[in-house]
């Protein structure tokens, strides 16, 4: 008899996600941490006109499912250490190969669809919180982060392979596709064009500081060695830098309707800038199609590009999975 890594994997799910009896909890120690999820999406087109349908066009009357299962294990060797890692199961496709949409309907979907699951490791990083003073604040424990406490103040220092947007344009009405919205250009905001293998994951580090209402960020991450391929550069030979500064603040808004009061509404204000090097960060949404091997550009050249990014009440200005509430 022969077990498959998948197979594996997927048990554990049903085993965590099972109710347990009281007589069969056995508590974990606090510097240890298991979580789990499993997704299940299921899409389809109805019959509309395509005069000029091509090979990468969104077709009618069809219907795709896309299924993942996700662990989270986390250890904590020390105070303010953690140290996570996320195996997880994918099958199914997206419309049409993933394509044929901007904005893509689901960011559960990738373009390395396939028939039968497969296991790959999505994140495997240690992250650092250093106290530096302020109040202090309690962290409840969940996917990829620890219950305990820590200072307003703080520096976090977080490095391996995650994803840039665990820790840059956070959202907490509209980042996790397994959560709230499923469409690409809500998760993260749309002209985000962060470094990221097939599946959105990254290798790299990053650095934030956090003083009052003010966090500054600055991250280096590895691009893929093709757009939207398998495999990530290693060596920073291609390269994204990312910078971040979030200002959290409160605007006066409405109560509830015909209370008359007006609650503040926090909402934080986030100018980004990125910079590629060596081939570009504008690769990774290129269009290519399903399968196909583009060229790497003939004239290598850095970019910049900056942004503005606003959130106030769940309205987005301007896609990630998955990642502790970490501002509001």
């Amino acid at each position: 008899m022969r077990l498959s890594w998948s197979a594996l994997l997927a048990s554990a799910l049903v085993c965590i996600a099972r109710p347990a009896r009281a007589d069969d909890i056995v508590p974990l120690p606090d510097w240890i941490a298991v979580h789990g999820q499993g997704t299940f999406t299921l899409q389809g087109t109805p019959g509309f006109a395509s005069p000029y349908a091509g090979t990468n066009s969104l077709t009618p009357h069809q219907r795709k499912e896309t299924i993942d299962a996700t662990l989270f294990l986390g250890v904590q060797p020390w105070k303010g250490g953690e140290l996570w890692v996320n195996p997880e199961v994918d099958q199914g496709f997206g419309l049409s190969n993933t394509l044929g949409a901007a904005g893509f309907v689901s960011a559960e979907a990738y373009k390395v669809g396939k028939k039968h699951p497969y296991t790959r490791l999505q994140r495997l990083f240690f992250r650092q919180t250093i106290d530096l003073g302020g109040a202090r604040e309690t962290v409840d424990g969940e996917q990829n982060q620890f219950a305990g406490t820590r200072t307003a103040d703080r520096l976090v220092v977080t490095i391996g392979k995650f994803g840039v947007g665990d820790v840059f344009d956070t959202n907490k009405y509209a980042h996790d596709p397994r959560g709230d919205f499923l469409n690409w250009a809500l998760v993260d905001t749309g002209s985000f064009d962060y470094a990221a293998d097939a599946w959105g994951y990254s290798s790299g580090v990053a650095v934030e500081w956090y003083r009052g209402p003010w966090t500054v960020r600055a991250g280096a991450f590895h691009l893929s060695t093709i757009p939207n391929g398998e495999v990530l550069e290693k060596g920073f030979g291609q390269y994204q830098i990312d910078a971040e500064i979030e200002h959290r603040h409160q605007i006066v808004g409405r109560g509830r309707r015909g209370a008359g009061d007006h609650v503040p509404q926090p909402g934080p204000l986030r100018p980004l800038r990125r910079r590629a090097g060596a081939g570009g960060a504008d690769r990774r949404h290129a269009g290519y199609g399903a399968g196909a091997q583009p060229q790497e550009p003939d004239g290598r050249r850095r970019q910049h590009r900056a942004g503005d990014h606003r959130q106030h009440r769940g309205v987005r200005q301007g896609r990630h999975r998955q990642w502790p509430d970490r501002t509001l």
